[in-house]
C-alpha cells in the first residue's frame, strides 16, 4: 500500500488457464492492487465474489457454464459494490451492449497494456466508466448513424438533428441536466463540465444524480448509450 490507501482487491475471471494466470501474475505487480482470486467461468466468478467480497472483477465473455454478460448481471445485482470490468477478445457490437446493459462500468480488449488496465480498475472502482478508445468510438458511432438515417414517422416533418430537442427532453429531464447528458456523452469530466457551464462541480454531481434517477441509469456508460439513443448527445 501506498500513502496508507486500501489496497484495490480484484478477482481475475478467464477461462483460459494460460491467459487468467498471466493477468493475476501482471496485476500481482501493479502498486495498489491485491488480486485476491481467480475463476473460469461465471458461476465461479460469481461464488468467489460472495466470499472474497472485491472491490473489481476483471471479467471475460466467452466462458462455459456461465458467460461473462451472466455473471456480470448477477454481480451486480447482488453485490453493488464489486464494479467489472470486461476484458475480452470480442468487441463487436453486440458484445459491448451486453456488457454494458448488464452492468459493466469498464470494457477492455485484450491488446489493452498494464497502464490501460490499471487506469480502468482505478476509474471503476471511483465510480466513473473506462471504455477502451476504439470501442468508444463504434459505439457512439453506432449509436448516432440511426438517427441521422432515421426518416420523420408521422407527417411532412422532417426529424430534429440528433443534439436538438424539439418538443422537450426524455423521461423529464430539464434542459441543464439535458446539457449535462450531452456533455457525458462528449467524454467530458465532472470538472470539465462544471468548467464548460461556469456552474460548480458539486452542481454538476447534482445534476448528474438526478438525470440518472429520471432515466433509471446506473453510469457514465449506459448514459452515453441513452443520449445518443434519444438524440440528446452531439455525433462526433
Amino acid at each position: 500500500m501506498t500513502g496508507g490507501a486500501r489496497m484495490t482487491r480484484v478477482i481475475v475471471v478467464d477461462d483460459q488457464a494460460v491467459v487468467r494466470e498471466g493477468l493475476v501474475l501482471l496485476l500481482g505487480l501493479l502498486p495498489d492492487i491485491e488480486v485476491v482470486g481467480s475463476a473460469g467461468d461465471g458461476e465461479a466468478a460469481l461464488r468467489l465474489v460472495g466470499e472474497r467480497r472485491p472491490d473489481v472483477v476483471l471479467m471475460d465473455l466467452r466462458m462455459p457454464r456461465m458467460d461473462g454478460v451472466e455473471a456480470t448481471g448477477r454481480i451486480r445485482a447482488e453485490f453493488p459494490d464489486t464494479q467489472v470490468v470486461v476484458l475480452t477478445t470480442y468487441s463487436d457490437d453486440e458484445s459491448v451492449f451486453a456488457a454494458l446493459r448488464a452492468g459493466a462500468r469498464g470494457f477492455l480488449t485484450k491488446d489493452a497494456d498494464a497502464d490501460d488496465i490499471s487506469k480502468a480498475i482505478a476509474t471503476v472502482k471511483r465510480g466513473d466508466a473506462q471504455l477502451d478508445p476504439t470501442v468508444q468510438r463504434r459505439l457512439l458511432d453506432t449509436m448516432s448513424a440511426p438517427m441521422r438515417q432515421t426518416p420523420a414517422t408521422t407527417g411532412n416533418t422532417p426529424p430534429p438533428p440528433p443534439g436538438i430537442v424539439r418538443d422537450g427532453l426524455p423521461d423529464g429531464l430539464t434542459p441543464r441536466e439535458g446539457e449535462v447528458l450531452a456533455l457525458i456523452a462528449d467524454g467530458l469530466s465532472n470538472t470539465e463540465i462544471a468548467a464548460r457551464l461556469y456552474i460548480s462541480e458539486a452542481t454538476v454531481k447534482t445534476h448528474i444524480n438526478n438525470l440518472f434517477a429520471k432515466a433509471g441509469l446506473r453510469d457514465r456508460a449506459q448514459a452515453v448509450s441513452y443520449a445518443f439513443r434519444h438524440g440528446v448527445a452531439h455525433p462526433q
